[in-house]
């Protein structure tokens, strides 16, 4: 059985960082490329930050410059590092992995971790 840990939401003041991390765990072959997307009351979900196996990244608009991405394969962990944090940040932060498992490819998704940053 596959499971996504999502871990690292808190409360912050505007300007501050947090460092959210997503762990997986079972029995996977590898990753093609994981996801961080978020979640605010009301809206739709929102893609943050992707990351390929082999390193690659990419970033919504609204988090250039403040937010990165990263990876540890040997911790099968994926990171995103939040700096400068603004109010409209707010929002349930979830991970998203496409993983090999068993022979085939499949999405799997975390629980989400909250993130509130007050003004």
């Amino acid at each position: 059985q596959v499971q996504l840990v999502e871990s690292g939401g808190g409360l912050v003041q505007a300007g501050g960082s947090l460092r959210l991390s997503c762990t997986r765990s079972g029995r996977i072959f590898s990753f093609n490329f994981m996801n961080w997307y978020r979640q605010a009351p009301g809206q739709q979900r929102e893609l943050v930050a992707s990351i390929t196996s082999g390193g690659s990244t990419n970033y919504a608009d609204s988090v250039k410059g403040r937010f990165t991405i990263s990876r540890d394969n040997a911790k099968n962990t994926v990171y995103l590092q939040m700096n400068n944090l603004k109010p409209e940040d707010t929002a349930v932060y979830l991970c998203r992995a496409n993983l090999w498992v068993l022979g085939k490819v499949s999405d799997y998704w975390g629980q989400g971790t909250q993130v509130t940053v007050s003004s």
